[in-house]
């Protein structure tokens, strides 16, 4: 028999619970969400999976994302073997033998997720030494105060979706650009606006015209191909009156949260979430962080309203949107048409472009996707061989403009299909065939100097002006894109790094190993941290919820770059230890990220830590 874990698991009759008594010997083989050859938790407890899915609805089960049984202690529950469960929202717990399913709390809640150096005193021998004690501290609602909410507030409703923002439209700052012109410079009938590219509609908007278009395998205009949410017949007839009927601002809709928030807070209070786990291989740990992570970057990113549209989500009239769930055979064969005209050959570099943004769109309003994505043995090379390709072009005119679209947009789809897919086994298979060469040529295609080289030109028209300055706002835009990619790179790294057991390469030092030659590395870098002091010294305005979320994006790279890379740490000390110190005030952050965004306590910590290494002695 294998020992797996060494307690007496009891049940107390009267209470209804599974307790763990102390170590003395297994009375029985024990299944756990065993670890597989590469470290990932297979759902193998087959007892719980039926259980799951005869007692959760199916876009909770959808959701879940592992499970793994630990010890748990908390205020209302006393070192019991429970199994944890977690979806990319909540945590749940549920009996050993499963009988009912709790949430135990939501990922809105927690405030802070760690490690705990001790042995507890109810275990023994090698599982008291091996234990992974996490302490999960988080807000609760204060039974001793009276709550001003009704009985149908946020806090009564079911967790899915736990999204209660209160957003209306706004007007959005756009940036028009020409892309895919010819040689000569003419422009073409159409114009691409990056933020507008996600509706796959005909669309008028401040001069920016956007053909509607379908591709040949599902010629429907009306309907996206591979999307989650439609909207209904009633609220696109009367959408352009919305547009003109009088709405509250961003700012004004997110105050009122704010004062909600505050309300809330008064009623809280700060709890603990004690999770014992013994297994050898857990990584409980890992995908709890990993989980809080993705909730906190996806609930900031659903405050901003181009995002939420480009999600399917209406901004003004929820309660108007019309939900259409597609199945997963249904998903997978408008994924395999998709497929088939992205890779065809000769592709006019038009057609890729807007194929890659029907990809994009598409998989922001359907995770299965995702899963598909990887399980593809054609699409992450092609994109990879794609981002390659075009880096390495010629930088004469407007092209510059056509391949910069291009590479964002590319990088934008992979960062996208890094984010909330870590359990997926293809993935790992994918990022360490050949010895990891794909991902090593996208590190490499990823790097480039921020300092873009343009022609030299006499023509001082503003016509050329502005073709230079669109080409500085796209280079500045793939930038971002390329430090969100690289954060998802050194997340997935840093989970590896961690969990010895996993025995790949792709750890967080092989990166930086990989890197170090390359020429635009510095230059990558120093930007990097140059956009981050810019951002925090000047105009004391909140930032935008993009903004939020690439600072913590650029927080945690920079982070990265300064505990495992001596000579990146060096070069960001010597450079940048100046504008750090004076630039970069942790006390003004308050204004900077304002609290009701999930993001922005975690975004201070972080700041906090980068500070404090930027600044230390050497």
């Amino acid at each position: 028999m294998q020992k797996w874990l060494q307690y007496d698991i009891e049940y107390d009759s009267a209470s209804g619970i599974w307790g763990v008594g102390c170590v003395c010997g297994v009375k029985g083989d024990i299944p756990m969400a065993r670890s597989s050859a590469r470290g990932l938790l297979r759902h193998n407890n087959s007892k719980l999976d039926t259980f799951l899915k005869r007692n959760t609805s199916r876009d909770v089960y959808e959701r879940i994302r592992v499970y793994e049984p630990c010890v748990v202690v908390s205020g209302s529950v006393k070192k019991v073997f429970m199994h944890v469960i977690l979806s990319d929202e909540s945590v749940y717990l549920s009996e050993y033998q499963p009988r009912a399913l709790r949430e135990a709390l939501s990922f809105r809640h927690i405030k802070s997720i760690e490690l705990i150096n001790d042995l507890p005193d109810f275990l023994s021998g090698q599982d008291r030494e091996r234990s992974m004690h996490i302490r999960v501290v988080h807000t609760a609602k204060d039974p001793g105060k009276t709550s001003s909410r009704s009985k149908g507030s946020v806090q009564n409703k079911p967790s899915f979706p736990s999204f209660q923002m209160v957003i209306s439209d706004a007007p959005k700052r756009e940036i028009e650009v020409i892309v895919f012109s010819d040689p000569a410079g003419v422009s073409p009938s159409w114009r691409v606006s990056p933020t507008s590219m996600s509706d796959g509609g005909l669309e008028e908007d401040e001069g920016s015209v956007i053909p509607k278009r379908r591709s040949a395998s599902c010629p429907n205009p009306d309907v996206l191909a591979l999307a989650v949410f439609n909207t209904s017949p009633a609220h696109s007839s009367s959408s352009s009156d919305q547009r003109q009927s009088p709405s509250a601002s961003v700012p004004t809709a997110l105050m009122r949260r704010a004062s909600t928030e505050e309300q809330e807070q008064e009623e809280e209070k700060e709890e603990e979430l004690h999770l014992y786990a013994v297994s050898p291989s857990s990584r409980i740990y890992l995908h709890l962080q990993s989980s809080w992570s993705s909730y906190i970057i996806r609930s900031t990113l659903m405050l901003d309203p181009v995002y939420r549209k480009r999600c399917g989500i209406s901004s003004s009239s929820p309660q108007k949107q019309k939900y259409q769930k597609i199945s997963w055979e249904r998903t997978c064969h408008l994924f395999s048409q998709l497929s088939g005209e992205l890779l065809q050959e000769n592709i006019s570099l038009e057609s890729l472009y807007l194929l890659l943004q029907e990809l994009h769109t598409a998989t922001n309003r359907n995770p299965t996707i995702k899963k598909l994505f990887w399980r593809s043995p054609d699409l992450y090379p092609f994109l990879v061989k794609t981002l390659s390709e075009s880096s390495q072009g010629g930088q004469e005119g407007v092209h510059t403009a056509d391949r910069l679209l291009l590479c964002t947009l590319v990088v934008q789809i992979l960062s996208l299909m890094f984010r909330e897919t870590e359990i997926e086994a293809a993935r790992l298979s994918m990022l360490t065939a050949k010895q990891g060469a794909l991902t090593e040529n996208m590190l490499l295609a990823l790097v480039r100097d921020p300092d873009l080289q343009l022609p030299d030109s006499t023509d001082a028209s503003k016509s050329s002006l502005n073709k230079r300055l669109c080409v500085s706002q796209l280079q500045a835009d793939y930038l971002d894109a390329a430090s969100a990619l690289l954060f998802e790179l050194v997340v997935f790294c840093q989970e590896a790094s961690r969990t010895p057991a996993l025995g790949h390469f792709l750890t967080i030092g092989w990166v930086f190993r990989l890197l170090k030659p390359h020429p635009f590395l510095l230059a990558f870098v120093g930007y990097q941290a140059q956009q981050l002091v810019l951002v925090l010294w000047g105009p004391q305005d909140p930032l935008s919820p993009s903004q939020a979320v690439l600072l913590f994006q650029r927080c945690r790279v920079l982070l990265a770059c300064l505990q495992h890379s001596a000579c990146l740490s060096k070069y960001i000390r010597t450079g940048f230890k100046e504008e750090f110190r004076y630039y970069v005030k942790t006390s003004g952050l308050e204004d900077r990220l304002p609290h009701y965004y999930p993001i922005s306590q975690p975004a201070q910590n972080l700041l906090s830590q980068l500070l404090s290494l930027v600044l230390q002695k050497p």
